[in-house]
């Protein structure tokens, strides 16, 4: 898996999106487009960009006159509903591609996982999040391309606004281990037990 090249904007957006998953950027805080053009070295045209992006991903609302704040995770309702949504998306997944991935994206897979693992003891919880989202997006990715993703990615985004059980979940890494077991095994069966599982 080569490294993506990461564009300015992209940049941007992930530190930005880093600190809202966290919680260093608290649910309504507001954003200075002049501060954040500073704190980056840039002009406000790609923070505009960026504001906009993390809009359409829910992180953020911005309204005319107002300016951008940090959205609030969402009320328990919704997020119940996000999950059985996210859970769905994942299983079709699943069903799409089991029995097909070439040895090579499983091992993608487990390189992914390794990351976690490093994280995950390390205890850098926001990049745990980030490398958590980087492997369910991949087999998404893998299914469905981009017209997949885009139905996936809002919905694990603004589930994952100040996300706390990874920070208290120890089996969080051998769930993932379990979803790969499954598709190196072609089981849909087990696959998606163990994305049940995982999706909480």
């Amino acid at each position: 898996m080569k490294p993506k090249i990461l564009s300015v904007r992209d940049q941007i957006a992930d530190v930005l999106r880093s600190d809202i998953i966290s919680g260093e950027l608290a649910p309504n805080t507001k954003l200075n487009e002049i501060q954040l053009a500073e704190r980056f070295g840039v002009s406000r045209g790609p923070i505009r960009d960026v504001i906009l992006k993390l809009t359409k991903e829910g992180l953020l609302i911005s309204k005319n006159n107002v300016g951008a704040s940090v959205n609030n995770p969402l009320p328990a309702a919704l997020q119940k509903l996000s999950i059985d949504m996210r859970k769905k998306i994942e299983e079709f997944a699943a069903k799409e591609i089991i029995g097909l991935i070439p040895k090579e994206q499983l091992a993608e897979m487990d390189k992914l996982i390794a990351i976690m693992q490093e994280h995950f003891e390390k205890q850098e919880y926001t990049e745990l999040t980030k490398a958590d989202i980087a492997f369910h997006q991949y087999f998404v990715e893998l299914a469905g391309g981009e017209d997949l993703l885009n139905l996936w990615y809002p919905i694990v985004i603004r589930m994952r606004m100040n996300y706390q059980r990874i920070k208290t979940s120890d089996k969080l890494v051998e769930e993932h281990r379990d979803i790969v077991d499954a598709f190196k095994n072609g089981d849909l069966k087990q696959a998606v037990a163990a994305i049940r599982k995982n999706i909480k």
